[in-house]
């Protein structure tokens, strides 16, 4: 079931496409430049940078803390960077002054500062955070503001919530939504069978937080890194476990309706024993800075990586008992001059093609959004969204 996205065709053809909708683009349909803030210039950011100022249509500032950082950040010439400690009080407010939108590619504890200037600002707000505390701050900051707050714009959460309720939508009552979801290396050589391809902190806050789920019809709480099962696909073996935040909004939506959903993180076999060795055994969920220190050390990033999404819903339509499963790979390619993950590739995706949906009118422009709120159809004909396009093959699979 190899899926294989070629980026250079996606990268024509979003350039493409910006020329087609000239005059369309800006601004909700005006001829002007909407400004855009990043906060965070680590792969993500840059790779969101990158991909919104190849376009044409926005103009875009880079922003963090570290002059090193913004530095090597690889995005084009046109890409404004400005070192700003975003702690400092009214700093990062200032920055926001006159924007369309501010995106968050920041660590999650982040998160809420961001959002909080946003909402001083009156600018939009988008983010791709996993952490569920600051999802509810971030929820409240909406209640009151004049712009729209869209959390959780990457892959998982995001692009997942995306698929998984476009599935549900199609029966007549739920049984179950099951979810995955995996970032690995191609060639894992190591213990852990792990190389890091995102944020360090947020893997391991999502090992350590408690996850959502609904069992029986019920909205609780399970522990991470527990539930363990493994499944092959392709001819290979992976295992996944409880972590935390990729179900977002989803669980909240779908309460009441479904008997059970999950979310599960997709790993090869061996990594979850040796993980919970080491934050329970040896005592590192207490010691997260140890910990983080320890895997920057030893584990090697890697652009080699492949995303695997898979989504298994189950119901009933019409008295009978069905399932539909939708399965997907990503592939690292080369976007516009550089090579970047998959990772990189779905995550500053999924953010980007959001924004273009706020920008053109096709969602709410004022208070809290859902990524279940996006159609599956709508985000795939994005220019960015066709990233997680099937080229070789249809998934979506009835049974």
């Amino acid at each position: 079931m190899k899926v294989r996205v070629h980026f250079a065709e996606f990268h024509a053809s979003f350039r493409q496409a910006s020329c087609d909708d000239s005059g369309k683009r800006g601004s909700q349909g005006n001829l002007t430049m909407n400004k855009i803030v990043i906060v965070g210039a680590g792969k993500i950011g840059s790779t969101i940078a990158e991909m919104l100022a190849e376009t044409g249509d926005y103009q875009v500032t880079l922003v963090d803390r570290s002059a090193a950082q913004l530095t090597a950040a690889e995005v084009p010439d046109g890409v404004e960077t400005l070192e700003l400690d975003i702690a400092a009080v009214g700093a990062l407010e200032a920055a926001l002054t006159g924007k369309f939108a501010v995106l968050s590619a920041a660590p999650f504890h982040l998160t809420t500062r961001i959002a909080e200037a946003a909402a001083s600002a009156g600018v939009h707000y988008l983010d791709l955070t996993e952490d569920v505390v600051s999802t509810r701050r971030v929820k409240e900051l909406a209640r009151s503001a004049k712009s729209a707050f869209i959390p959780q714009c990457g892959l998982a959460p995001g692009f997942i919530s995306i698929v998984a309720n476009d599935l549900a939508s199609r029966f007549d009552t739920l049984e179950s939504v099951r979810m995955r979801v995996g970032a690995l290396p191609q060639y894992p050589s190591n213990a852990l069978n792990y190389n890091l391809t995102w944020s360090t902190d947020g893997v391991i806050n999502e090992y350590c937080e408690p996850c959502e789920a609904i069992v029986e019809g019920e909205l609780v709480e399970v522990p991470p890194l527990e539930e363990r099962e493994e499944f092959s696909l392709d001819g290979v073996t992976y295992e996944a476990f409880n972590t935390s935040g990729g179900l977002g909004t989803l669980a909240e939506t779908l309460k009441g309706k479904v008997r059970t959903l999950n979310y599960r993180t997709i790993r090869y076999p061996g990594h979850a024993a040796i993980m919970k060795a080491l934050l329970n055994d040896l005592g590192l969920r207490h010691r997260r800075d140890v910990l983080k220190d320890i895997f920057e050390s030893a584990l090697p990033a890697t652009l080699q990586d492949v995303v695997i999404v898979f989504v298994t819903v189950s119901g009933r339509r019409q008295g009978r008992l069905l399932q539909e499963t939708y399965a997907n790979k990503i592939y690292s390619r080369r976007v516009g001059q550089t090579v970047r993950s998959a990772i990189q590739i779905t995550t500053a995706s999924g953010i980007c093609a959001v924004l273009d949906m706020l920008a053109d009118g096709s969602l709410p422009a004022t208070g809290f959004v859902k990524q279940e709120e996006i159609a599956l159809d709508a985000f795939l004909a994005n220019r960015f969204g066709r990233a997680y396009a099937q080229h070789d093959m249809v998934s979506r699979l009835a049974g």
